[in-house]
């Protein structure tokens, strides 16, 4: 929801209202279409660019799947090789690096990734994926991969233009300010969408500046609930806000419960499962990658899993598994490298209630979770998101009866709105804002270069005589959903 008023030219020329004691809601209301309004001007650019990018990641999976086919997918064959043959076949093709990890064929047909971490030309932050044909051997291919998702180079393109518009670190303050944001915009929407009257929610029949809020609001009503899940699920591994969140996630005992990779540890609260390579250059150590992964299979761990070799002579071998799909499988174990023992269990059953709902958000968010279809949906909502924007544009140029930009809302809101609303509320934005900086800090900035300009205005006005002046501060230009005209008047 972005952009406009929600307001209409019918709703601008109904006869004021006789004089009577107005309602905590309709003092609220003209505070909210307010700052729906400047909120969607403001943030709709960035909104913009998250949809688009958003979209594209949603499609990316399907897409890596066509372009990567070669690496990905082999001839089903009798029988698969056992993976220690796997590793050294990859070794011996690409003997650069260090063996950080490795993902045995997930399915028939299905190729075994092996990572390398270390390698020139490769992104620290990456490993190069050599793909082998678990059948014969044959090495496929070797590409670029990042994330525990094991993105290929198209979807890490997109996924990092999505992220952080190729910037780095100072680049994702655009994508934590849209999703700050994103929540407000469609709550307030929502709310002002409601609370107009039905008859002026109809699509049919109408035009102009009408017919666009109908279609800008009856579309926005069925996305809210999205754009907010959205908004919070990408909120979680921001930077400002969540670090905020994995802090409150600490304080309350709700960490990602991680196997320790020590050889007989217990299991870490939100540790580092495994090491970065093993100790040789390769994933051979101890009893070896057969006896680990029969180890795991006995503790049913079925595919896909990830085995990560020790870091150390004093690490054990980690075994995870990796399908972020419904169902989630996240169980865990390490075993010894000596004698090829389990030493510590890690479920997903056990997992803490705000650490699954964590997972399952940002899966979901992600288009993991339920495959083709939960991407489908992300792709309609940043569609439906890209529509809001541009219809929302254009009843601003209506307002202005499409010829320019019509005028703002008036200013002077906040001051008809009760102390004992107006105190809890601004209480609550404020501890908001603490938690989420990316939209306190330019909630204040706002408000202050608001009151301001208010300001000036005003005291123009009045040394021109003309009292509280006219259009955006105190204004004439109409009352906004049937409230009287002098309602939103800058003293």
């Amino acid at each position: 929801m972005t952009t406009a008023p929600s307001t209409s030219a019918d709703e601008a020329t109904q006869p004021p209202t006789p004089a009577r004691q107005r309602s905590g809601w309709s003092t609220l209301r003209p505070l909210i279409l307010r700052l729906h309004f400047y909120a969607g001007v403001v943030v709709a650019p960035f909104l913009l660019v998250a949809a688009l990018t958003g979209l594209l990641y949603a499609a990316s999976f399907q897409a890596e799947k066509i372009v990567y086919d070669h690496e990905l997918t082999v001839p089903v064959g009798d029988r698969e090789l056992p993976v220690s043959e796997q590793v050294a076949a990859a070794r011996k093709a690409h003997p650069e690096g260090t063996v950080s990890a490795i993902r045995p064929s997930p399915e028939a047909g299905a190729t075994t990734r092996v990572m390398l971490s270390g390698v020139a030309d490769v992104d620290p932050n990456h490993t190069l994926a050599v793909f082998v044909d678990p059948y014969t051997g044959e090495v496929r291919g070797a590409l670029e991969q990042y994330g525990s998702s094991g993105a290929l180079p198209l979807r890490t393109w997109i996924d990092e233009f999505h992220r952080d518009l190729h910037l780095g670190e100072t680049g994702r303050l655009y994508s934590e300010f849209a999703a700050s944001w994103l929540w407000v915009i469609a709550g307030g929407g929502l709310v002002l969408w409601f609370s107009r009257r039905r008859a002026l929610r109809k699509i049919r029949g109408t035009s102009g500046r009408r017919r666009t809020l109908g279609l800008h609001g009856g579309i926005g009503a069925w996305a809210a609930v999205g754009f907010v899940f959205l908004s919070a699920t990408g909120l979680t591994w921001s930077t400002y806000t969540g670090a905020n969140i994995a802090d409150l996630r600490a304080s309350l005992g709700q960490e990602t419960p991680a196997v320790s990779a020590a050889a007989g540890g217990e299991h870490a609260e939100h540790g580092t499962a495994g090491g970065t390579g093993g100790t040789g250059g390769d994933a051979a150590h101890g009893v070896g990658l057969d006896r680990v992964l029969a180890a795991a299979r006995a503790e049913r761990l079925d595919n896909p899993v990830e085995i990560v070799p020790p870091a150390d002579a004093a690490s054990a071998y980690v075994v995870k598994q990796i399908q972020r799909s419904w169902p989630e499988k996240q169980d865990a174990v390490a075993v010894d490298p000596a004698t090829g023992q389990v030493t510590d269990v890690v479920r997903w059953a056990d997992y803490p209630v705000l650490a699954k709902l964590s997972r399952w958000g940002i899966d979901l968010h992600t288009g993991s979770l339920f495959g083709l279809p939960n991407q489908i949906a992300l792709m309609l909502l940043a569609a439906s998101l890209v529509l809001l924007i541009l219809w929302g544009y254009r009843m601003w140029w209506q307002r202005g009866r499409g010829s320019s930009f019509g005028r703002p809302i008036p200013r002077g809101a906040w001051q008809q709105v009760p102390p004992y609303i107006l105190v809890p509320l601004l209480a609550a934005i404020a501890v908001l804002g603490y938690f989420v900086p990316l939209l306190g800090i330019p909630l204040a900035a706002f408000l202050a270069v608001d009151i301001v300009l208010g300001e000036i205005a005003h005291r123009r006005g009045r040394k021109n005589g003309g009292g509280g002046g006219t259009g955006e501060v105190g204004g004439t230009g109409g009352a906004e959903g049937g409230e009287p005209a002098g309602a939103v008047r800058t003293p």
